[in-house]
């Protein structure tokens, strides 16, 4: 952040003391979220398709999209479910086929590990898919039902997608700005560029 940034933070943080929030924004979080959830046909006869129903949610199934795979339009979240138990029955290469698969379509993509008790072979076998994607930009989220899923994929989509997304950066600068105003390196460096500027010749 450059000299000029920081100063415009600091005034930022100023005006708006007290965590204050514009009421356009707050108004927006109120509102219930919605988003139009595409998916394969595989997950019609499914309780994910139905407890994405039950919280107003549209799902649309489409051929083209990944087998096992949820995307949220409204934010372009992906999500990839997988059951552990069926990655121990199968070969590796081949859901680690289908991960990289699933990763090269979409750029901002999270893979969904079910499992009743995350236990040492669960946690060897999301060592294992980390290791093998290290740098890629996927995101495992370890779950254990199908309610547990859909809350975190929610809450994932819903906080990525606008206005929300607005919100946050917006919070996250005027706490960075708060911070800064507060600072005591902050100040102390105002200080030595007082300082310099006393001295300076020029």
């Amino acid at each position: 952040m450059t000299e000029a940034q920081n100063i415009r933070a600091l005034d930022l943080a100023k005006a708006l003391r007290g965590h204050w929030v514009q009421p356009d924004l707050q108004m927006r979080e109120r509102a219930t979220w919605r988003c139009v959830c595409i998916s394969e046909n595989f997950f019609k006869s499914y309780e994910v398709a139905t407890a994405l129903e039950n919280r107003s949610h549209k799902v649309r199934y489409s051929d083209t999209v990944e087998n096992g795979s949820i995307i949220f339009s409204l934010s372009g979240v992906a999500f990839l479910l997988m059951d552990a138990k069926k990655c121990f029955m199968s070969a590796e290469e081949t859901f680690l086929a289908k991960i990289e698969k699933f990763i090269n379509i979409h750029r901002n993509s999270f893979l969904v590990l079910s499992a009743a008790l995350h236990g040492p072979e669960e946690w060897k076998l999301m060592f294992r898919i980390q290791q093998r994607f290290l740098g890629s930009n996927l995101r495992i989220l370890p779950v254990h039902n199908t309610i547990n899923a859909i809350n975190l994929m929610c809450t994932i989509a819903k906080i990525t997608s606008k206005p929300h997304i607005d919100s946050i950066c917006y919070r996250m600068i005027t706490t960075k700005a708060y911070i800064i105003e507060q600072s005591p390196v902050w100040k102390t460096l105002q200080k030595i560029k007082l300082s310099s500027d006393t001295f300076n010749p020029n």
